[in-house]
This record gives structure tokens, sequence and C-alpha cells, in this order.
């Protein structure tokens, strides 16, 4: 499985958010450097997101949400969603995200 992990669901359709871009970072002394990148699938989610295990340190998940409205032809605040965390060892890190298009909400996943 991989270290990291999202589910992504549409609060304003009531559904998965299917199709939305997700890069993975990884924070470098030059800025971020990404690591992965993924799709959401049919149930809002990106079951491999990255390697087995990643190094410790700072890590980012970008959701490409403007993308994803836009095709439903629903206007939005956010064009996307940027969420750091921090790795602390092997645990593995699941990283949800809820979104409307004015509002979204995050927490520690399991």
């Amino acid at each position: 499985m991989s270290h990291v992990t999202t589910h992504v669901l549409d609060a304003l359709a009531g559904t998965p958010a299917r199709g939305i871009a997700v890069t993975l970072s990884r924070r470098g002394a030059e800025g971020w450097e990404p690591v992965a990148q993924g799709l959401t699938d049919a149930d809002g989610r990106v079951r491999n997101l990255g390697p087995e295990l990643l190094e410790k340190g700072v890590y980012q998940v970008r959701f490409e949400t403007g993308i994803y409205f836009a095709t439903r032809q629903v206007a939005t605040f956010y064009p996307e969603v940027e969420i750091a965390f921090e790795v602390k060892g092997a645990e593995h890190c699941h990283v949800p995200l809820l979104l409307s298009p004015f509002a979204y909400s995050t927490y520690r996943g399991s």
C-alpha cells in the first residue's frame, strides 16, 4: 500500500469527486519537489499516491479543484487546494478532502 492515500468527497453533489488531479510533493531546499501524481477514481480515491514508504519530512497534497468544478459548470472560489502535512515515521498517511465550491475541510484520516 502507498504511504499516502486520499479521498475526495464533493459536498455540493453529495458524491465522490471523480477525476481530480492530485500531486504529492515534498518540501526541499528549492521549494516543493513532486513525488507522485494521481487521479481520483470513481470512489473519489487515490489509493496509490507515491511509494510504499516516504522519508521523514514535510509533504503537500495538491488537488486541482478548479478544473473539476469547471467541467461541471460550477463556479468556485478555490482553483486548487493544497494541504501540507508532516511525515514523521512509517505510519500510513490518509489525507481526505471534503470539498464544495466555496469551502473545504480536511483531517488526519486513518
